[in-house]
């Protein structure tokens, strides 16, 4: 069943996410939704002018909202004004719904080889394997399926969720989220020709998951072949993102969904891959570089650089080339039109 929210007034809320409250502060708030949906117990937000609307019809309970939306018509509600709404917003849904942290417990159908070292509170759940030599840090949390290779590292209160495999040379740091069907660690995809066919190179490299770090569901870290792949602190990929191997991720990296990062390439800091991009293999991307949604990197991208489309390029140069094209589609048509008139005279 879903976890009930803890209530929490709206004087509260203010006090929480540093706002400026704007009406009755004792007003009670159970629940968080969107403006249209909303009641009188309910949390919205207004998080776009285009939503200002509904703002005026909603019948929210009280509402965060940024300082140049303030006088807005919001019926009803109780206004918290704050510069970001959205960031405020993520800190009261971790207060009024707080994460369950699971008893300690170790499922009868786990299976340990020898040499396991596990912490202290680790919750292990049904059918788990870690094989020789697995260390476990404390209050480390492996949901069902989970498998783990020799002398895989898992550090302290990271949690793996369902079917989630690692295979051996792997370590993950501390406060990693493992989403259900994870692999790390598998054989990168290289190969050699040879006279029989592609001839597999053999990757004994390691794969790195430092820090604070959330994978998605379904994605693939691939283990390097001579060094390590590496996903840098506090880096957050979302569901089906492939990073192939020797690949390195810096630190507070965004890589959204179906987006590929071949082998070698290199990834600065801060860096957001946006979904279905590709960035090609042994290219520099530098830091708090933006790549556009199904991009494709083919060179080098400077740092705090803007980069789209395939081959992709500077943002506005892409735009202003996507729009040369459709007015040189309203020419070609004209030319037509020219050559018909032409053909009749």
């Amino acid at each position: 069943m879903p976890r009930a929210p803890l209530p929490l007034t709206a004087q509260a809320v203010a006090e929480l996410v540093g706002g400026r409250l704007v009406g009755d502060g004792t007003r009670l708030l159970s629940a968080v939704g969107s403006l249209e949906g909303a009641d009188g117990a309910t949390l919205s937000l207004l998080s776009a002018a285009r939503y200002r609307d509904a703002l005026a019809a909603s019948r929210a309970g009280a509402v965060l909202l940024p300082p140049d939306a303030a006088e807005l018509p919001a019926g009803d509600a109780v206004r918290i004004v704050v510069a970001d709404p959205q960031a405020a917003l993520a800190r009261v849904l971790a207060r009024m719904f707080p994460a369950a942290a699971p008893a300690p417990s170790i499922h009868p159908t786990v299976r340990l080889e020898s040499g396991v070292r596990l912490g202290q509170g680790v919750s292990l759940g049904p059918y788990v394997s870690l094989g020789e030599g697995v260390v476990l840090g404390d209050r480390v949390r492996l949901a069902a399926g989970v498998a783990l290779g020799t002398g895989v590292v898992v550090g302290d209160d990271s949690q793996l969720g369902a079917n989630v495999v690692c295979a051996e040379a792997t370590r993950i740091g501390r406060r990693c989220v493992l989403k259900p069907g994870v692999v790390l660690g598998g054989p990168g995809f290289g190969y050699v020709a040879g006279p029989g066919g592609p001839v597999r190179i053999p990757h004994v490299g390691g794969c790195r998951i430092e820090d604070d770090v959330e994978i998605g569901a379904n994605s693939c870290v691939d283990r390097g072949s001579i060094g390590d792949t590496v996903i840098g602190a506090g880096s957050k990929l979302d569901n089906l993102v492939h990073v192939g191997h020797n690949a390195r991720l810096g630190a507070r990296c965004l890589v959204m969904g179906g987006s590929v990062i071949a082998g070698s390439a290199d990834i600065g800091d801060d860096v957001v891959i946006a979904g279905h991009a590709a960035v090609g293999g042994h290219f520099r991307v530098g830091d708090r570089a933006r790549i556009g949604a199904k991009s494709g990197v083919i060179g080098a991208v400077a740092e705090d650089t803007d980069v789209s489309g395939f081959p992709a390029r500077p943002h506005r140069e892409f735009l202003r080339s996507q729009a040369a094209l459709y007015r040189l589609t309203r020419i070609a048509g004209r030319l037509e039109e020219l050559v018909r008139e032409r053909s009749d005279a």
